[in-house]
């Protein structure tokens, strides 16, 4: 086979010496039951789409190994034949490199059994494994709003495993919220949201903390409640609230995951401060009411805040496992009444007070958000 060579355990062992990059083509779970230390992980069905970003040069020496190296096998075969012209194929058990002397990692106690068996379907997403679900059930995320884009979000983070939730909201569930609202069900009716929030979530997974946040978000509150939160998803439904967040969020540097829905409308962007624009860069000076009336005055889709809400939870996880890519810079628009997406562009406005050339907080070399979280 041109550019491929089938070595054995001892030849491999002298390759990785010689600076072989190593490809482990088995699945998340075998990888993470113990590796070749140095190893980059590629599961064989991925190989076609990311060993060329991983190794863009062709000409790079690459070992490639799984269990007992028919995977392997397959995955050189199709490297050869797209123009790698180093490939080297360990044609035997894996199990054999650490006898051999060769350098292994064990596996990392990462999670507990129960936390395996309930996560494990994600877990097998290569970008996620136990470290991202380890991310995950350590991280902190504050949701503005217990009701209609915070409902699907908040069912999704904690089922999902996100180990903190905060639910900031001073209103009480009423019969008009049920539409939409599929937190609150109708034997709480009057109970406080949050109250109401944490009992679904906790229904749902045990595991999840939820801290009642039972107040209104306002100026002089707003620090206090999002300073300890790794990011924040905002479900507020109106101008007053979105600036007040904007701006705090700036000066702690927490992102921002923005939802909005009106009638059959939604949109969706997230806010990473000074990466990118924020909320007064998107909307630099404030709408008139009537441009931008509430859900009880004009009215929205049941599944709408659904849809927006997911969109929301999705940017979430990135930003809280660091993979892929945000909605940073860039307004997602649904139309449910015609089913599209369509997407905007917008820029960092250099002359913005809250993020631009001449921010008071441009320029803080530590976030402000862990002594908040210390205090």
């Amino acid at each position: 086979m041109s550019g491929v060579r089938t070595v054995s355990t001892a030849e491999a062992l002298g390759l990785a010496a010689d600076g072989y990059r190593l490809i482990d083509v088995r699945e998340r779970s075998e990888w993470d039951e113990g590796h070749i230390a140095g190893a980059t992980l590629v599961p064989l069905a991925t190989v076609p789409e990311r060993l060329p970003e991983l190794v863009p040069d062709p000409a790079t020496p690459l070992l490639l190994y799984c269990h007992s190296g028919a995977r392997s096998a397959r995955a050189s075969a199709y490297l050869a034949q797209v123009g790698y012209t180093n490939v080297a194929n360990l044609a035997a058990r894996v199990a054999e490199w650490k006898p051999a002397g060769g350098a292994w990692e064990e596996p990392q106690q990462l999670l507990t059994d129960a936390q395996r068996r309930r996560y494990s379907r994600q877990m097998l997403i290569p970008e996620i494994g136990q470290e991202g679900q380890r991310k995950l059930l350590d991280a902190k995320v504050l949701l503005i709003g217990a009701g209609a884009l915070g409902s699907g979000a908040a069912f999704y983070l904690a089922s999902s495993g996100v180990g903190t939730i905060g639910l900031v909201d001073d209103d009480v569930v009423e019969e008009s919220n049920l539409q939409r609202q599929i937190l609150h069900t109708t034997d709480r009716l009057g109970m406080p949201k949050v109250t109401s929030g944490r009992l679904s979530i906790n229904a749902l997974n045990p595991e999840t903390r939820v801290v009642e946040h039972r107040e209104r978000m306002t100026a002089d509150s707003v620090e206090r409640l999002i300073g300890a939160y790794d990011v924040v998803l905002d479900g507020t439904d109106n101008f007053d609230t979105r600036y007040v967040l904007n701006d705090a969020a700036v000066k702690l540097r927490i992102p921002v995951v923005h939802g909005s829905i009106y009638r059959w409308d939604g949109q969706v962007t997230t806010f990473v401060p000074f990466g990118g624009p924020c909320y007064r860069c998107m909307y630099p000076t404030q709408p008139p009411p009537e441009l931008a009336p509430a859900c009880s005055v004009a009215g929205v889709l049941g599944v709408l805040p659904g849809v927006i809400g997911l969109l929301e939870a999705n940017e979430v996880f990135k930003l809280l496992l660091g993979v892929g890519e945000t909605l940073a810079g860039r307004l997602l628009m649904f139309d449910a009444m015609g089913t599209t997406f369509d997407e905007v562009r917008v820029w960092r406005d250099p002359a913005c007070p809250a993020c631009g050339e001449a921010s008071p907080w441009r320029d803080a070399t530590v976030p402000v958000a862990a002594e908040v979280a210390a205090g």
